[in-house]
C-alpha cells in the first residue's frame, strides 16, 4: 500500500498536522505539537497607555451605563410587543439607547487611537469592532425607521429586539476579551485605588 514516505509526498502527514488540534497524543503514542498560544492583546507599551489614558475610564463608565439603559429598553419594548402599551416610552428609550451607543462608540475609536495608534480596528479588537458596526447599523437602521414613520409597530419592535440580540452578542464578546485581558494582568499590578499605598 502506502509507505510513510509516499504518504508524506501526498501530503497527508501536512494534512493531518493542520486539521489536529487535539493538545494529547493518540492512543498509538503520536504526539501533536501544541498549538501555539495567541498572541498577547496588549504590548507593554499598549498596556500602559492603556492604564494612563482618561479614556480608558470613559469606557469603564460608559459601558454598564449603556447596558442599563438597555434593561431598561427592552423592558419596555417587551411591554409594548406583549401589551400593545407604552408604544411612545418604548420608542424613545430604543432612541436614548442608540445615542448612548453613538457616544460609546466614539469614545471607544478614541481609546483605540490612543492605545493602538488607529481609530478602529485594531487586531486585539477586530472582530469586536466589526460586530460593531452591524450593532449600530441595526441601531441607525430602527432610527431611520422611526424618523420615516415606515413599518407598523410591531415592526418596528422587532427591529429594536433584533439592534438588542446583536447588541448583546457584542457585549459579550468585550466581556470575554476583558476577562482575557486581566488573565494577561503581570503578577505585580494592582488596580487604581488598592495597594499599600491606602
Amino acid at each position: 500500500m502506502f509507505t510513510s514516505n509516499g504518504l508524506d509526498r501526498l501530503g497527508v502527514d501536512r494534512l493531518i498536522a493542520a486539521v489536529d488540534v487535539c493538545p494529547w497524543g493518540s492512543a498509538s503514542g503520536r504526539g501533536a505539537p501544541r498549538p501555539a498560544s495567541p498572541p498577547p492583546l496588549y504590548t507593554t507599551e499598549e498596556r500602559t497607555r492603556r492604564d494612563a489614558t482618561r479614556w480608558t475610564l470613559v469606557q469603564g463608565i460608559l459601558a454598564p451605563l449603556q447596558f442599563l439603559v438597555f434593561l431598561v429598553s427592552l423592558g419596555l419594548v417587551v411591554r409594548t410587543l406583549l401589551t400593545g402599551e407604552g408604544f411612545a416610552a418604548a420608542t424613545a428609550s430604543v432612541v436614548v439607547k442608540t445615542m448612548v451607543l453613538y457616544l460609546i462608540m466614539v469614545t471607544g475609536a478614541i481609546w483605540e487611537k490612543v492605545v493602538f495608534g488607529r481609530w478602529l480596528f485594531a487586531p486585539a479588537f477586530f472582530w469586536e469592532d466589526v460586530f460593531s458596526m452591524l450593532v449600530l447599523a441595526l441601531h441607525t437602521g430602527y432610527v431611520a425607521v422611526v424618523f420615516f414613520g415606515l413599518g407598523d409597530t410591531r415592526g418596528q419592535m422587532l427591529l429594536a429586539l433584533a439592534a438588542y440580540a446583536a447588541y448583546l452578542v457584542n457585549a459579550a464578546q468585550f466581556v470575554l476579551k476583558l476577562r482575557a485581558a486581566r488573565r494577561e494582568q503581570p503578577a505585580s499590578w494592582t488596580p487604581i485605588g488598592y495597594g499599600a499605598a491606602e
